[in-house]
């Protein structure tokens, strides 16, 4: 006698391990399974989910825990040793489910243990997710030859956000184990998230443009940048709403990262080298011997401590001006932020050596011609 009642209509399905397990046992030939009672075929689902539990936890803590200790890294050894318990939890809950289906007396509260069930186990792999998440995006931020976005102080914004989509996948899935209608919930969602994303739209562009400009890095900490507002200075800190400048007169100026992102920079220190090249432009009267100006250009770039012997200065003939023969001098500095006072000093140093030299730097002069003078007498002006 089959000891298996046949289904009610209003009776859910068993669930799908109870449904493969018959599929089983029918092609293995075993006759005697469905002759068996309805609390024997639950206790070996039961059993035999629990040997499969045994046996994902077996190849866990041997194979893969044995392959991942082949690596240099601690990365997937770590991984490995967090995925023992959702994989075990998992095995044993879907043993329960199915083995508690097989309970014709308790058919009437089967739906509840699924839901109770399938929030169990997703409680599990969500516990699970948030900690995998985590331990990637740490390692990601310590490797910063790949993933230059995710530095230190980036690691708690990406962190937050994939906790928060986790969450949200989550929370979707709960509800749709326990049968919830979530079409108003999305609906829902999608206007406060409009309404947000209108009252915080300067506070997001910012926190874009600060993203993105820690992923391409224009410049980093350290660096000598000018904007296009006319700001020079050197980073002093990368934050994701703004960028901090300390400028010469030791002022520090606070730029939004969104309008760095839309502008033009400038940075006078990338590139293999923090030196930087200035440039000097001297005017001399016609009839100068063009070597004697290349002779005292030359020495006041070498009388300068700060201006480097390596690339070596250089003078270089621009062109006939309007009342002048035009010169650069071309020279390299160690850092952008010492271009003033090494300015100066050349100058200084070229205007002191064109006047000993007897060499006459020429300027505007203007010739003033009046064609009538008034004529003036007591009492009144005549013209």
């Amino acid at each position: 006698m089959n000891a298996t009642a046949p289904q009610d209509p209003d009776t859910p399905d068993d669930p799908v391990v109870s449904g493969l397990l018959d599929d089983l046992m029918a092609g293995l030939g075993l006759e005697w399974w469905p002759d068996l009672a309805s609390p024997y075929q639950a206790l070996c689902i039961l059993g035999l989910c629990l040997a499969c539990a045994w046996v994902a936890n077996l190849l866990v803590t041997l194979v893969l825990t044995a392959w991942a200790r082949r690596t240099t890294n601690d990365l997937d050894d770590r991984i490995v040793a967090l995925s023992h318990r959702p994989v075990v939890w998992s095995m044993i809950l879907i043993g329960v489910v199915s083995a508690y289906g097989r309970l014709e007396w308790l058919a009437s509260t089967a739906p509840l243990v699924t839901h109770l069930a399938s929030t169990l186990a997703l409680g599990v792999w969500v516990i699970f997710a948030l900690r995998i998440s985590s331990l990637l995006l740490e390692s990601a931020s310590e490797n910063q030859k790949r993933f230059k976005a995710l530095e230190r102080r980036t690691f708690p914004l990406f962190d937050n956000l994939a906790k928060l989509g986790i969450i949200g996948v989550a929370f979707y899935l709960l509800l749709e184990a326990w049968e919830v209608e979530v079409t108003g919930w999305i609906a829902s969602a999608g206007v406060v998230s409009v309404v947000i994303g209108m009252a915080a739209q300067d506070s997001l562009s910012n926190l874009f443009a600060g993203v993105f400009i820690i992923a391409d890095a224009p410049y980093r900490v350290g660096d000598y940048i000018v904007l296009d507002g006319g700001e020079r200075g050197r980073v002093v800190n990368i934050g994701l709403r703004s960028t901090r400048i300390l400028t010469r007169d030791d002022v520090e100026v606070t730029v939004p990262n969104s309008l760095i992102g839309a502008g033009k920079i400038t940075n006078e220190t990338a590139g293999p080298s923090t030196k930087h090249r200035i440039r000097i432009r001297v005017g001399v009267a016609y009839g100068t011997q063009v070597e004697a100006v290349r002779t005292i250009l030359l020495a006041a770039a070498e009388g300068q401590a700060d201006v480097c012997d390596d690339p070596t200065p250089r003078t270089r003939f621009r062109g006939f001006g309007e009342s002048s023969i035009d010169f650069d001098l071309l020279c390299w500095i160690p850092e952008p932020s010492i271009r003033g006072s090494v300015v100066d000093g050349l100058y200084t140093s070229t205007y002191d050596a064109l006047n000993a030299a007897g060499i006459e730097i020429p300027f505007p002069k203007r010739d003033v011609y009046v064609r009538e003078l008034p004529s003036v007498e007591t009492g009144e002006q005549q013209t």
